[in-house]
């Protein structure tokens, strides 16, 4: 054996499983063709958050006068805004690249290619290994549009690259990254059209976290069309057209630049899955909670097995992986998604841990729910942040919290307080013993959880 464990792909989840591995007594190796970093780092949350930062202060500053401030005319420099991202990006990838070249991993900057279920071509060698994990990530989906390609557009990785701000844009898609930078570029400037095919965009989550920023959106100057059908796109000049039917109706919008944001798929190209005899389905690679495969040697972690599209889970899937793959014949730990945990950074934040009300219904799981909006809490109305509002489910029975879901300010930061008393399994009664200081963000928990305490059987 070349390797006890071989890893493809040195992102968030590979390096996870590269580390848990080693820390287990592996012979680790680890194949990235690079550009070493991983999605996170150099083209997802990192720089994405990055940008996310200047539009949220300018929009602020555009809102002086409602704070009792003289109001001044901020303009955005994308170029600087660009250049901020860049000088971040670049010192977390190098972060990031000295740990992937530690002596205690070998790495191959080469592509790789299964030949056998027990070999791997990279470059001009064959490898073997006990164990294999793949976490190759995922990349721009290409959607079969009429007229799109030939139209052209740009993705999320221009869109992060983009230095001259675009007078007008259509954004296609409701999805987190489609929304995140639809926001960004309506707040620097840009005259901005978002599609979104569902009811209301954020379509996976409960309609009523949607509503709010779709509000938002549309009082910063945003223009939102959701449950509509794209059928074609057409030139007109210099100027990309989108023909579409919204409420029953015939639509077109007109822009300089369209952005396709329609989702990401697992990055299997080039791997040769076939060889080895990998199953797949729907171009995922099929795993169990144990991140195996088919094949008990094999797993595959991250964004490639379809499963969640987020790194932390990319990173702990990672830690199993590579536990699981020195433990053979062990009990395997397993994946668990009680707790899943979802944030979009859009103005509100959306932050999900646990059921929503859809899943709910979906699996005949009886829960009781109640909700308290900002608008009506004493500390987001000083701060003037409004929009939103908390909802919690819990067992009707017992308390126990099945999911909460925060859209408002500081969601992203105000989830976890629910992510830990879950982890605990904890119930509403323990959210009502637990101290919350006034004047906080934090204390608007209480007000659903009283709601709930009071419906439960005494």
């Amino acid at each position: 054996m070349t390797h006890d464990v071989l890893i493809i792909g040195g992102g968030s989840a590979g390096y996870a499983a590269a580390r848990t591995a080693r820390d287990e007594g592996a012979n680790v190796g680890i194949i990235d063709h690079g550009p070493l970093g991983g999605l996170c780092i150099l083209r997802g949350c990192m720089p994405t958050k990055t940008i996310l930062r200047s539009s949220d202060i300018i929009a602020l500053i555009k809102r002086a006068n409602e704070f009792g401030l003289s109001s001044v005319s901020p303009k955005a420099n994308l170029s600087a805004i660009i250049d901020r991202k860049a000088r971040l990006i670049g010192e977390f990838a190098d972060d990031r690249i000295q740990a992937l070249k530690d002596s205690r991993f070998t790495l191959y900057e080469e592509r790789a290619r299964f030949v056998s279920p027990h070999e791997v071509q990279v470059g001009t060698q064959t490898l073997t290994a006990k164990a294999f994990i793949i976490s190759t990530g995922s990349v721009v989906s290409r959607i079969p549009l009429p007229g799109l390609e030939e139209v052209g557009y740009i993705t999320s990785d221009e869109a992060l690259e983009l230095r001259d701000l675009p007078e007008s844009m259509i954004v296609l898609g409701g999805g987190a990254v489609a929304v995140e930078l639809a926001q960004f570029f309506s707040r620097i400037g840009t005259k901005v059209t978002l599609i979104q095919r569902s009811r209301h965009i954020m379509s996976e989550g409960d309609e009523d976290l949607a509503r709010p920023v779709e509000a938002r959106f549309r009082e910063e100057g945003m223009t939102v069309y959701t449950n509509t059908q794209l059928h074609r796109f057409t030139k007109n000049g210099t100027q990309k057209v989108a023909h579409f039917t919204h409420d029953g109706q015939e639509k077109t919008v007109m822009a300089e630049i369209i952005l396709q944001a329609l989702g990401r798929r697992p990055n299997i190209d080039g791997l040769h899955l076939e060889a080895a005899g990998i199953k797949t389905e729907k171009g995922r690679v099929v795993v169990d909670r144990t991140m195996r495969t088919n094949h008990p040697h094999i797993f595959a972690v991250g964004d490639v097995n379809g499963l969640h599209e987020i790194v932390h889970i990319a990173i702990e899937q990672g830690e199993i992986a590579g536990w699981n793959a020195m433990h053979a014949n062990d009990s395997p730990r397993r994946y668990d998604d009680r707790l899943k945990t979802q944030v979009v950074f859009t103005d509100p934040q959306v932050a999900s841990v646990g059921l929503s009300e859809r899943e709910c219904r979906r699996e005949n799981i009886s829960y009781m729910t109640a909700s308290y909006p900002f608008n009506d809490h004493g500390k987001s109305m000083t701060l003037g942040e409004t929009h939103g509002h908390v909802k919690l489910l819990a067992d009707p029975l017992t308390g126990t919290l099945l999911g909460a879901h925060i859209v408002g300010p500081e969601a992203a930061e105000l989830i976890h307080e629910l992510i830990a008393v879950m982890y605990f399994y904890g119930t509403v009664h323990d959210l009502m013993r637990i101290p919350h200081y006034h004047p906080t963000l934090a204390e608007i928990i209480t007000y659903p959880a009283e709601e709930l305490l009071g419906r439960i059987p005494k």
